[in-house]
C-alpha cells in the first residue's frame, strides 16, 4: 500500500469512527469506566452541611475557623488495545473481513478515549507480540495507532492469547481499561487471563462470520487453515464431519464466554454483518 492510499485509508477510518466516537460513545465510554479513586483538589472554608469528616485540622488550627478538605474523582485512564492479527482474521464471506470490523471498532474506542483525554496504546499478537505501541495522549498518537492497524503485516499467522495477555500484564504496571479484539478461536488462556482481569479491567470482544458456525453440505471440499497454511480435502456431506465441526467450534466460544466470566472480565460478541454500533452501546449501558 502506497502512502497515498494508506493516508486516504486513515483518513475514511477517523471520519467514520470519529463521529461515532463523538457523538455516540463519548458519554457512554465516559460513565463506563470510571477513574481510578479520589485525589486531593484543594482545601476550602467549611460550610454548613459539608461533612465534618473532610475537616483539614491542620489549616482549620492556622487560620482558627474550620477548612475542609475537596476531593475530586481521578479521571484520567489508560486503554489498551490488545489486536489479534493472526491468519484467521481475514476471512469473511459478507462485504467485510472480521479484520477491518476490528480495525473500525479498535479506532472507534480509540477516539472515545481521545476525547475523555485518556491515554491509548496498542498490542497487536499472533503466537507472539508483534508490535507494542506504549500508551499515550493526543490525536496524532489515535492515528499512527490507526495506520498501524491498516498497514502491518504479522510475521506469524498462528494464535497464542495466553502469551499476549502475560506480556499486557509484564509492562502495563498501573491499572487499564484493556479490550481484546479477536475470534477466540484459541484455548489455554485461563490462567494468563485470571491474573491480567485481577489487575485490570479486560473486555473480550469477539468478531467472527456467520459461515465459521458450520460446515455447509457442499461435497468434497479443499480447504486451508488459515493460521497453519495446511491444505486438506473435506467430505462435507458427512453429517459426522459437519457435527464434529459445529461441535469444536461451539466448545471455543463457550470457552471465551466462560472463562472471561470466570476471571470476572466482560464479554461481547458481534458478527461481521451486525451494526457494531449497536452492540458497542449495549454493552455500554448494561457495564454503566
Amino acid at each position: 500500500m502506497d502512502t497515498k492510499e494508506l493516508l486516504k485509508k486513515v483518513r475514511k477510518i477517523e471520519i467514520k469512527t470519529r463521529r461515532l466516537s463523538d457523538h455516540i460513545f463519548g458519554g457512554e465510554y465516559h460513565s463506563t469506566f470510571k477513574g481510578r479513586g479520589m485525589t486531593f483538589s484543594e482545601v476550602r472554608q467549611y460550610q454548613f452541611g459539608d461533612d465534618v469528616r473532610s475537616i483539614d485540622w491542620n489549616v482549620t488550627a492556622r487560620y482558627n475557623e474550620p477548612y475542609i478538605k475537596v476531593f475530586e474523582e481521578e479521571r484520567e485512564l489508560t486503554m489498551m488495545l490488545m489486536i489479534d492479527v493472526s491468519g484467521s482474521e481475514l476471512f469473511g464471506t459478507t462485504n467485510q473481513f472480521k479484520k477491518d470490523i476490528i480495525i473500525e471498532i479498535s479506532a472507534t474506542l480509540a477516539f472515545s478515549a481521545l476525547q475523555n483525554n485518556d491515554k491509548a496504546g496498542l498490542m497487536l499478537f499472533s503466537d507472539a507480540v508483534e508490535l507494542y505501541i506504549p500508551p499515550k495522549k493526543g490525536k496524532s498518537h489515535v492515528l499512527r495507532i490507526i495506520r498501524e492497524l491498516l498497514e502491518f503485516k504479522p510475521k506469524s499467522n498462528r494464535t497464542d492469547l495466553a502469551e499476549a495477555l502475560k506480556f499486557m500484564s509484564s509492562v502495563m504496571k498501573k491499572r487499564a481499561i484493556v479490550f481484546v479484539l479477536s475470534d477466540f478461536i484459541a484455548d489455554d488462556y485461563e490462567t494468563a487471563l485470571k491474573i491480567s482481569g485481577n489487575k485490570h479491567d479486560v473486555t473480550g470482544i469477539r468478531i467472527y462470520d456467520e459461515r465459521e458456525e458450520s460446515i455447509p453440505n457442499l461435497g468434497m471440499v479443499q480447504m486451508q487453515d488459515a493460521e497453519t497454511g495446511r491444505v486438506q480435502l473435506v467430505n462435507t456431506q458427512s453429517k459426522s464431519v459437519r457435527n464434529a465441526y459445529g461441535n469444536y467450534y461451539r466448545q471455543r466460544v463457550d470457552y471465551f464466554t466462560e472463562t472471561f466470566t470466570k476471571s470476572g472480565c466482560g464479554t461481547l460478541s458481534c458478527r461481521v454483518d451486525e451494526s457494531y454500533v449497536k452492540k458497542l452501546l449495549g454493552y455500554f449501558k448494561r457495564r454503566g
